[in-house]
Formats: C-alpha cells, sequence, structure tokens
C-alpha cells in the first residue's frame, strides 16, 4: 500500500481533538484512531518514504518506512491504544490523554523520520511532551518533572550536537538507506557517535544518567505511568540503532550489561513497587543495548525482539500496580500483601507479566531474552572473565536475569501471596481487565508461538543465510537455562529475603547529584553576584572620586600632598591630574 499521511498524523489528531469532544466520545476516538495506525504501518509497503518536504530549510524524509521503524510503529500504535482504554477506565482526565497521545505521536514520528533532523525534531517534541504528562499530575511529579526535562536537555542537545556534526562531515542529514543519502550508514566521524552515544545514553538510561527513571516514572497518574514506561527508552534503543546500525559498538554493549545488573539489583531493594518497575526498565533496556552494541543480524534482530516484548510485558506491570494502588491507594509493597485473594485478574495478570520479564519458558521474554543472551555467545569478543563457556558480557546478561527473578519473586510474594490484606478491596474494573487480558495473552502467545515473533524482526533468525547462528527458542539447553535461572531466582530471594524486610530507602546516584547541582549552581549564582557588586560599588566610588577631582583639583592636590597652597608648578601638576582624572572616569564608567 502507498503511504497515505505520516503515522503520528491520526495521533496527534486525536490528541487535539480530545479534551473537547467530552471524556467518553474523546477517548473512545484516540482509542480508534491510535489502534488505526496498527493495519497502517502493517499494509505500507516497506521502502516507501514521502520525499518533499523541507524542515527548516532542509530536505528531510519525513516518513520512511523499513522493518526497524515497522516493528515499531506496531507496537508503539498498539500499546498506545490499549492505553487509552486504560486512562479512560482509571478516570484519567481527558486533557493527560491528550498530553499522552502527544507524545506517543511524537514517538512515532522520531521511530519514521528518515534523516537525523527529523529524528532530533521528534526526539526534542517527545521530551517536551512527556514532561508536560508528568506535570499534569502536579505535587511532587512537578519537581520530578522538571529534573527529568533538565536531563533530557541535557541528553538532547548533546544529541543534536552529534547531528550537526555529522552534517558538517556529510552536508547531508538523510540516513543512508533512503535515496540521495550518504554511502556509509550511522553518524560520521569519530566525534559525533561519542556525543550520540552519550545523549541517548540519558534516554536510554547508561548507569550514571539513569536516575531520571525512578525519579519520575512513579510520580504522575497510574495511567501516565503506563505510557511513560514505554516511549523515551524504547525510542532511545532505536536511536542507539541508527548511530551503530552496522558493526555495533564494544563499549555499548558491556553498558548494556552492566545495566541488566545494575538495574535489577536497584530493583530488588525497592519497596514502592512503581520505582522497582522502573529501575527494571533500566535493567531490561539493557540487554538492547547490549543487542545494539554486538551489532550483528542475531543480535539487532534480538533487541528488537525485546523492545517488541518488552513494551508489552512492562506496559502490563505498571498497568497491574496501577490497579493495585487505584484499588488500595498504598504504593509500598510493605503495606499490601494477600491481594491475590482480592483481586485475581490483577493477580494473574501480573504473574503473566513477571515470568514474561524473568524469561520464563512459554513466555515472551524467554524468546527475545534468549536472542540476545546467544548473540552475546556467538557473535561477540570473549571478554576478560569467563566461566567455563561462559564469558563477559554472557555471564552479566544471566546475572541480570536472575535478579529479575528475584526482583519479581519480592514484588509478588509481598503484594499478592503473603499474608492476608486488611478489608475488602475491589479486583480490576472493566475496562482495565480488558485492557490487561489482552496485552497478557499476547505475552503468552508470542512465547508460544515464536515464529509469530520472528517474522516481525528486521532479520530472520531461523536462516543460516542471514545470522551467524540460526536461534531456535525451545531447545533442551535454552530451557534448562530459563528454569536454572529461576530456580537460582527463588533461591537468591529466600536467602536475601531477611535482610532485605528491614533495608531502607537505598541512595543512588542522584542523591549526590541533585544537591550538588542545587547547592554548587545556588552558590555559584551567589558568588557571581556578590562579585559583581563589589566590583560596581568600587567602580562608581571611583567614578564618583574622579567628578570630585576634576571640579576641584586643587582640593585633590592639596589631599594627596598635604599642602593648603598650591604654587604654579602644581598648576602643571593639576593639568595632568585633570587628564588622570578624565582617563579614570571614563574606566569607572566602562566597568559599569
Amino acid at each position: 500500500m502507498e503511504p497515505i499521511v505520516p503515522p503520528f498524523v491520526p495521533v496527534i489528531v486525536a490528541a487535539l481533538l480530545l479534551p473537547f469532544l467530552g471524556r467518553k466520545a474523546g477517548h473512545a476516538l484516540a482509542a480508534v484512531l491510535t489502534g488505526a495506525v496498527v493495519p497502517y504501518v502493517w499494509l505500507v509497503d516497506a521502502g516507501a518514504h514521502f520525499t518533499e518536504f523541507n524542515l527548516f530549510g532542509f530536505e528531510t524524509v519525513i516518513f520512511n518506512v523499513d522493518p526497524f521503524s515497522t516493528l515499531m510503529g506496531l507496537i508503539f500504535a498498539f500499546i498506545g491504544a490499549v492505553g487509552v482504554l486504560y486512562s479512560y477506565y482509571s478516570e484519567a482526565a481527558p486533557i493527560q490523554t491528550a498530553f499522552a497521545l502527544s507524545y506517543v505521536a511524537s514517538s512515532l514520528g522520531a521511530v519514521f523520520g528518515g534523516d537525523w533532523l527529523t529524528l532530533i525534531f521528534f526526539w526534542e517534541l517527545m521530551a517536551v511532551t512527556s514532561t508536560l504528562l508528568v506535570w499534569h499530575y502536579g505535587g511532587k511529579a512537578v519537581r520530578a518533572g522538571f529534573r527529568y526535562a533538565v536531563l533530557h536537555g541535557i541528553g538532547g542537545t548533546l544529541f543534536l550536537g552529534a547531528v550537526i556534526w555529522h552534517f558538517a562531515e556529510t552536508g547531508t542529514f538523510l540516513f543512508a538507506s533512503v535515496p540521495g543519502g550518504p554511502e556509509t550508514a550511522g553518524l560520521a566521524g569519530s566525534v559525533a557517535p561519542v556525543l550520540a552515544a552519550l545523549g541517548v545514553g540519558v534516554n536510554v538510561g547508561f548507569v550514571g544518567l539513569h536516575a531520571w527513571l525512578p525519579d519520575t516514572y512513579p510520580r504522575p497518574h497510574i495511567a501516565a505511568s503506563v505510557f511513560l514506561c514505554v516511549y523515551t527508552t524504547k525510542t532511545g534503543v532505536y536511536g542507539m540503532y541508527r548511530v551503530f546500525p552496522q558493526d555495533g559498538n564494544v563499549a555499548v554493549a558491556y553498558m548494556g550489561g552492566i545495566m541488566a545488573v545494575f538495574g535489577a539489583t536497584m530493583a530488588l531493594f525497592q519497596n514502592d513497587m512503581r520505582r522497582l518497575l522502573s529501575y527494571h526498565i533500566q535493567s531490561q533496556v539493557g540487554y538492547m543495548i547490549a543487542g545494539v552494541g554486538i551489532g550483528s543480524a542475531l543480535a539487532q534482530a534480538g533487541a528488537f525482539a525485546h523492545v517488541f516484548n518488552h513494551i508489552l510485558y512492562k506496559g502490563l506491570l505498571f498497568m497491574t500496580a496501577g490497579v493495585v494502588v487505584y484499588r488500595t491507594g498504598e504504593e509500598s509493597l510493605k503495606k499490601l500483601g494477600g491481594l491475590a485473594r482480592e483481586m485475581p485478574i490483577t493477580a494473574g495478570a501480573f504473574t503473566v507479566a513477571a515470568l514474561s520479564i524473568a524469561g520464563f519458558p512459554g513466555f515472551n521474554g524467554f524468546v527475545s531474552k534468549g536472542i540476545v543472551i546467544s548473540a552475546s555467545h556467538y557473535d561477540f569478543v570473549k571478554g576478560p572473565i569467563h566461566v567455563g563457556e561462559f564469558y563477559t558480557l554472557e555471564l552479566l546478561l544471566l546475572i541480570g536475569g536472575v535478579g529479575t527473578f528475584m526482583s519479581f519473586i519480592k514484588f509478588g510474594y509481598y503484594a499478592f501471596f503473603h499474608g492476608e490484606y486488611d478489608g475488602d478491596v475491589k479486583d480490576a474494573n472493566r475496562g482495565q481487565s480488558v485492557a490487561m487480558v489482552l496485552v497478557a495473552a499476547l505475552c503468552v502467545y508470542y512465547g508460544v508461538f515464536d515464529g509469530a515473533l520472528f517474522g516481525l524482526l528486521p532479520f530472520d533468525v531461523t536462516d543460516e543465510a542471514v545470522v551467524s547462528h540460526v536461534y531456535h527458542t525451545y531447545t533442551v539447553p535454552h530451557v534448562i537455562e530459563g528454569v536454572a535461572l529461576a530456580v537460582l531466582g527463588l533461591v537468591g530471594f529466600a536467602l536475601v529475603k531477611k535482610p532485605l524486610s528491614g533495608l531502607g530507602k537505598v541512595p543512588d546516584v542522584d542523591s549526590l547529584y541533585n544537591p550538588g547541582t542545587l547547592y554548587g549552581t545556588r552558590t555559584l549564582v551567589v558568588a557571581v553576584t556578590e562579585l559583581y557588586a563589589r566590583v560596581d560599588d568600587a567602580a562608581v566610588a571611583l567614578a564618583k572620586r574622579s567628578v570630585r577631582t576634576v571640579k576641584n583639583p586643587d582640593a585633590a592636590i592639596a589631599r594627596v600632598t598635604g599642602r593648603e597652597q598650591v604654587t604654579t608648578k602644581a598648576g602643571i601638576d593639576r593639568s595632568l591630574l585633570l587628564v588622570l582624572a578624565v582617563l579614570v572616569a571614563a574606566l569607572a564608567l566602562l566597568l559599569t
């Protein structure tokens, strides 16, 4: 099918109309228009693009279709439509859903752009719209949203610098895959990729640049968190692929492995449900970044398979946590327990999502995570550390898998299966249940029928002519590996359960740089203003004294020499003093 409009257009139309149509009609139209993007993206021919569009006076391709953008568009539009349904039944205000859809639209614009300028334009628009979505809730979300905006502003500036550097090298913003683009894919030169990796690293949650995730996502409305957990980090993975599209990058791959371990570890320390889930975004995105960094066809296919699957199970996890908050008003696992009996639908959806994110056989995370781990084994440098046949990056990814099992055993144990809930509580309402069951069914479907997922990937992982090592999901070693990780997670949680129960809030890097930035900038501002005030006072005093000297030079000479009479020779001195006074006065005026 020939393209008609860029996929973001129906979504932004829905966002603009929603606040004016009434809550019910507005949400219904928004769900239909957003959901319609799914078949539209699927039917548009690969390679289709719009070329005749100028952005800021430069030739750009605002709609470019390739296997990567198609996969992103399918899952972005689907979860966006489900998010609208969940928002309506979770009592989200129409204006909040409108902000959420503008965020969805800007993300679609970013992944379907055929050039760096379009990508960075929608990238920055995505930061603005997501900030508005956070701010809308008010309260603590405002300050968190401000920190979020500042960090993403810094990341976007670095990314923009990389794009400008690339343009200076090549003379074009176009991707190599579109007509008229450069011969080499990715960013040109040696500086631009480094700037871009750091800038995009903010969005994907590089360790040290990640603290905005657990700081921001637990703050807004529960429905807003469902949107937020999807778009920024996954668009970041797409952006990282565009920066390193061919051979990957060793440092990026290892950063992905470190993210997988760090995020899972920090998640294990959390008692706030949405904060725990936010750390696990960083951990799971680590697998995607590792795949991009490895750079092989198998690894890239695994990275984007995990993008697709992660959006499903992470959206479902935030929906289940949101229902718990919606019904109980509690965010902390320490104040919950025994909810499985009161909320069987929510508990069942959570169990599916937890097994999916942990990569248990039969669920979608097992399929995509397995592809990335296989690529780390067959297609990547072995690294300095090894245990038997397992080398550094592969070990990091496997350790992250154990940590994931431990985290979600903790979540499920304290929220749903341990003890009894004090009081009666309703389960998810009809709309929330439909949204959760629909996504949970897909988590199981893509886990059992892995070929359906393979058909969406940019590379055929079962074709030996395409990948270095043909991937089969349900082999005996893979299944044993998945079960072994689960057993290790169960044993690990049993060992740390008691120490974790007495653990308070564990600080992260933002406990250093948030106050450091606040008080550091405040000190700098005070120092600069006080210095300016002192210089200003001195300049004004000097100017006044110079004026007095010009008006009454005899008195000035008398003050300097201590004489009351001025001789003829002193007249000459007086003339020189007048000249000096004028020069000093002019200098004082310049200083002020």
